[in-house]
């Protein structure tokens, strides 16, 4: 005889239960794509070390328990609000601002959109049935077996649904602002999609901020529809608090004869799992996937990256550096796939961490899964100290020690930060990442 062996639920994965079962009624958009999800979630649970996507971010043992979801900002938490996406003040965009989860018109830039650009706030999107909720929303990117993103679906509130109509082109960068300003423990679920037409060009920022040291588990994806012959460059920007549980999702389909760029820049936050996955639909398209990683005490940041090369002739470069200090431990995991149709694929990927401190943590897991014969593709990993001739090189030139150090970081996140088009937000970054270095003295 056989005995069923069921997993006990941990006091989160009940709370998250609970949750479900007073919100569910009340949450905009299709209900049975909701208790879909939320039934799949529930069939895996929070994801543990025995999951080999995952073993690296238990969050069934970092997760102890599951904050309520967000109420909407009251006066006090928009005033608090009122310097989300500081962090780009000097980059000239145009601005849409979700603060504890949802759309405030008063904070955003809506004016005088662009001819062919359409924004809403998604969930006033689910309640009316947009039809591109019903053409794209959950079917970019197969995520069956991620229950953050079924988690995602299941709970999803407000963000961000744009649309940009082939051949059109915007001036600036949009500036999805996502700033959890409550004093409240609180869990936050965004969902955007992003739809670019054919031979369209955008650029899509997103920043994730936090005021002070708010209790916060955010749980955001983006859907992102890259019609042919489009080119669309995405930043992602992380630096919440230091109490943040941060799981974020990009989910991108890149069309035919298409150039697509991928950034992401994290230096907040406690716990922060980055998931990308990467879908090419169409031949001869060209991608850049690159990030920094800016660690220090006791952070933990994981990429995971998967890219899926599906069609004939596509190039993607994959860029990843890590700066650790303290006891932060950086964790990077990346697979590349091609399909055997997808021959004359060049794909490389390399990721790098800068060890700081005897207590710091690398964990690196690059991977090929190669089905087809014409191809070129390669990965590597490193991780090691500061070059310690370099530092003897430029202190004999009477440049100070702590300097010296500076500038070689500098240099070795350079390299990927490079990889921005859009000058001012290099030179911003850039800027950050300073700051990062002079708090660390």
């Amino acid at each position: 005889m056989n005995a069923e062996v069921r997993q006990m639920k941990t006091a989160a994965e009940l709370s998250l239960a609970a949750e479900w079962e007073q919100a569910k009624t009340s949450l905009p958009g299709p209900a049975a794509l909701r208790e879909r999800a939320f039934r799949r979630f529930e069939a895996q649970g929070l994801p543990h070390r025995r999951v080999e996507e995952w073993k690296y971010t238990d969050l069934r043992a970092l997760m102890r328990d599951a904050k309520p979801l967000a109420a909407p900002p009251d006066a006090a938490a928009l005033a608090r609000a009122r310097t989300a996406g500081s962090v780009l003040d000097d980059v000239a965009c145009r601005r849409i601002v979700f603060v504890d989860g949802v759309f405030v018109a008063e904070f955003s830039d809506l004016a005088g959109l662009e001819k062919g650009l359409t924004i809403h706030p998604m969930a006033q999107a689910l309640a009316a049935g947009d039809p591109l909720i019903d053409a794209h929303l959950g079917k970019v990117v197969p995520t069956d077996g991620n229950p953050a993103v079924a988690l995602n679906t299941a709970f999803m509130g407000d963000g961000a649904l744009i649309h940009l109509a082939p051949g059109a082109s915007i001036d600036r960068p949009l500036n999805l602002v996502f700033f959890i300003a409550g004093d409240k423990p609180a869990a936050i679920f965004t969902r955007s999609l992003v739809v670019v037409g054919k031979g369209a060009r955008a650029m899509v920022v997103e920043t994730h901020e936090v005021a002070g040291g708010s209790d916060c588990q955010v749980n955001a994806a983006l859907e992102l529809v890259v019609g042919d012959e489009a080119h669309v460059d995405h930043v992602k920007i992380i630096g919440e608090g230091a109490n943040a549980l941060h799981v974020s999702t990009l989910m991108a389909k890149v069309g035919a004869h298409a150039r697509f760029n991928d950034f992401s820049f994290i230096f907040g936050g406690a716990v922060i799992r980055n998931q990308l996955y990467l879908h090419f639909h169409g031949n001869e398209t060209v991608a850049g996937i690159r990030g920094v990683n800016l660690l220090k005490d006791k952070q933990h940041a994981d990429t995971t990256m998967v890219v899926d090369h599906n069609s004939l002739g596509c190039q993607s470069r994959e860029l990843f550096k890590s700066v650790l200090d303290g006891e932060s431990r950086g964790v990077f995991q990346g697979k590349i796939i091609v399909r055997p149709h997808a021959q004359q694929t060049d794909g490389k990927m390399m990721t790098q961490a800068l060890l700081l401190s005897e207590n710091a943590e690398a964990d690196n897991k690059p991977e090929l899964e190669i089905f087809a014969d014409d191809v070129q593709c390669g990965h590597g990993a490193t991780a090691g100290d500061l070059d310690e001739d370099l530092l003897f090189y430029l202190r004999a030139r009477g440049i100070p020690a702590k300097e010296a150090e500076a500038l070689l970081i500098q240099a070795f996140i350079g390299e990927a930060v490079e990889g921005i088009e859009h000058a001012r937000l290099r030179e911003v970054l850039m800027d950050v990442a300073v700051r990062w270095l002079k708090e660390r003295e």
